[in-house]
Order: C-alpha cells, then sequence, then structure tokens
C-alpha cells in the first residue's frame, strides 16, 4: 500500500507516534521520527491477502505458530530504548507469523517484536522501500526473522528469502502458477495457483 508522510512540524518521538496512532482511525507507519499515513490497497492486493492468509491459517492449525494479518504492527530497531527516542520503524506487514510466545512492545499489546514470517505484497509506491531499507532493519534488527517474502501483484512472482545464519540470507525466487513456495521454518508449503486465484493479471499487448 501506498505511503505518504503526514504534514508535520517536526519528528515524533515513538511515544507521540504511538499515542496519536492508538487513537486514529486510520494506519500509519513510522521511521526514524516521521508518521506515513497507509493509503487504501488494490483489488489485486486484497484478494493476494486474503489468499496468503486463507493457505497458511489451516497448516498452522495446532501449531506453536499463527498468522495475522495487516492490522499488527510490528516494531524494528535498536532495544533497549530510552524514552523520547525517534530512532526505529513501525511497520504493519501485510502478513506476520510468530511462533511460540508472543513479545510485546509495551503493555498495551499492539506492537509485536519477535516475528517469524514477514511477506509483503509490493506495490508500485512501496516496492522500493520493501526491497531496500525496510528489509536492512529487518534483518539487522529482528533476530527472531528467519523469512522474508515479497509477492508480486501483477505476474505470479514471489522472491523468498530465508536466513541461513547470523548474518547470511539466501534468496529464491519462485516465477509461475505451477510453483510452490516452501516455508520450512513453519512447516508451510504455498501454491502460488492458490495465491494468485481471482487474481486478475494485465494482459498482453499482442504484436503488431
Amino acid at each position: 500500500m501506498a505511503l505518504a508522510p503526514t504534514p508535520q512540524p517536526y519528528l515524533f518521538t515513538i511515544e507521540e507516534y504511538l499515542a496519536f496512532e492508538r487513537a486514529s482511525d486510520e494506519r500509519h507507519e513510522y521511521l526514524d521520527g516521521v508518521i506515513y499515513a497507509m493509503a487504501g490497497e488494490s483489488l489485486n492486493h486484497g484478494t493476494i491477502c486474503v489468499n496468503l492468509t486463507a493457505c497458511l491459517a489451516p497448516q498452522l492449525r495446532g501449531s506453536p505458530c499463527r498468522v495475522f494479518s495487516k492490522d499488527t504492527k510490528v516494531l524494528c530497531g535498536p532495544m533497549p530504548r530510552t524514552r523520547g527516542s525517534r530512532q526505529g520503524l513501525f511497520a504493519y506487514p501485510d502478513l506476520v507469523v510468530v511462533c511460540g510466545t508472543m513479545q510485546f512492545h509495551d503493555a498495551a499489546q499492539d506492537v509485536l517484536l519477535n516475528p517469524t514470517v514477514i511477506i509483503e505484497v509490493l506495490s508500485p509506491s512501496t516496492e522500493g522501500f520493501d526491497r531496500g531499507e525496510k528489509f536492512q532493519r529487518y534483518r539487522h534488527w529482528l533476530p527472531t526473522l528467519t523469512d522474508y517474502v515479497l509477492v508480486a501483484q501483477h505476474q505470479p512472482v514471489m522472491d523468498h528469502y530465508h536466513r541461513t545464519a547470523a548474518n547470511r540470507w539466501e534468496l529464491v525466487a519462485y516465477e509461475g502458477l505451477e510453483a510452490r513456495l516452501e516455508l520450512e521454518a513453519i512447516g508451510c508449503t504455498v501454491p502460488l495457483a492458490e495465491v494468485y486465484e481471482r487474481v486478475e493479471f494485465p494482459s498482453e499487448e499482442e504484436p503488431s
């Protein structure tokens, strides 16, 4: 989903952001003092998110892992932090899987600290950030994260980053509706045909 910075005269502290966000009817992400409004999603984006949840939830039933979609904030940044800090990222991933006991930022229990898998459905306005700085921060500040998956909207393509060691990640690209994403850390298989069910791809222009 597209992000746009909200008008603001100064950089917000984390405490100010959380107070603002918890009182708001809309969702906002936070990056080093700047608050970003989250715009609405496309039809393909929403369809893919629902399909991913429908695929993962039954496979995780009875396991120590749970899947959450869209409304779960994840904190990514230096810990511990002092009051009044402006350094860090509060993000709303499209899907989050967490295994074991959930750890939270504070007593409100609305900011997750220990995700296992994060999945982002790419949008044109956010793809650069999702692939770049956001992933850099995730892999640096989230030691529990084992898998990061980027899902294209307009073609059946997924990029799967898997942590193989403390500072090493392996990329596997999946293309085509016959492909199947394997998330070994949570024991799940994700067929791309299910993820892209009812998704309308742009029609290819016929050659002249």
